[in-house]
């Protein structure tokens, strides 16, 4: 084989391994913390980064994942309940019901790990 096809081959070869790699190791969801990530997602992921890589789209929003270095998530509890209300004025009020409430800290302690 012509050395030009072999290096053609093996640069095909790299590529194709490239895409096949995860870019990181991400443990599989409970439906219950896949349920909290998708209530996450659609009402909060526009300010705070929900996922496990990223930085949030609002700089001062902190990311999820950080949240349990702060305090216990499952403090958050009565607070998701009742409505979460934050000294800044462009964070919205949320309440959720007490089954959304467990799938949100179903997800949040996903990110412990």
């Amino acid at each position: 084989m012509p050395i030009a096809k072999t290096a053609a081959c093996l640069a095909i070869a790299a590529g194709v391994a490239a895409l096949c790699r995860p870019v990181y190791a991400q443990p599989k969801l409970s439906p219950q913390a896949q349920r909290g990530f998708a209530i996450l997602q659609t009402n909060c992921a526009r300010c705070h980064a929900a996922e496990r890589v990223g930085s949030s789209p609002l700089p001062a929003a902190p990311p999820f994942r950080t949240l349990h270095q702060r305090y216990p998530v499952e403090s958050l509890q009565e607070s998701l309940a009742e409505g979460i209300v934050t000294g800044h004025p462009d964070m919205p009020e949320f309440r959720f019901d007490p089954d959304q409430v467990g799938d949100i800290i179903a997800y949040l302690k996903s990110l412990e790990q």
